[in-house]
């Protein structure tokens, strides 16, 4: 995994950031998750948003090699978690290329957001997690994640409500370089 470097995106990725984000929601989908995401749901405008407020990242393998993976990092996120002071980063839509991303690469995009967060002096990254998604929880438990709250009835882009569980990793599981740009 040492030869995954990380960018923000740019107009250029909008594009494969939907073909990512459209691949993950079918391979949730052929695997029985059907809460979750659908294809379809986001477009480009998503995506430039969240630039535009946030950032958007991207992993590719090596110097020149595939995009593997992105997420999203914003800097509140008030729909989910209400006001708040500036102590955190929320990480959104976590998402690897099955076809390109070597086994591992979702954890290391993740601590690869961690990073990106310490790096900034905010000591919390954040994240919500649809209620119900038994695996997915689990996978963000043993990340260090804890689950510190429920948010029932959250708007979806392009999607009914639908509640959540907020988890939070804090203090010493968010240190380390920042990624590299």
């Amino acid at each position: 995994m040492n030869d995954l470097r990380f960018r923000l995106a740019e107009a250029a990725d909008l594009g494969t950031l939907v073909r990512l984000r459209d691949d993950a929601a079918r391979w949730m989908l052929s695997r029985g998750v059907t809460g979750q995401w659908q294809p379809g749901q986001l477009d480009q405008d998503h995506f430039r948003r969240v630039m535009d407020r946030g950032e958007v990242w991207i992993a590719e393998s090596g110097a020149e090699g595939p995009v593997v993976g992105a997420w999203e990092l914003w800097w509140d996120d008030e729909d989910a978690w209400g006001p708040q002071p500036p102590v955190a980063g929320y990480v959104h839509r976590l998402m690897v290329d099955r076809a390109t991303a070597p086994p591992g690469a979702g954890r290391t995009l993740l601590r690869a957001a961690e990073r990106r967060v310490a790096e900034t002096g905010r000591a919390f990254v954040r994240l919500d997690c649809l209620a119900g998604n038994a695996r997915l929880h689990a996978y963000y438990l043993d990340a260090g994640y804890r689950v510190v709250g429920h948010k029932a009835g959250k708007s979806q882009p392009g999607g009914a409500p639908k509640s959540f569980t907020l988890m939070e990793k804090a203090g010493d599981g968010v240190t380390g370089a920042p990624p590299a740009t």
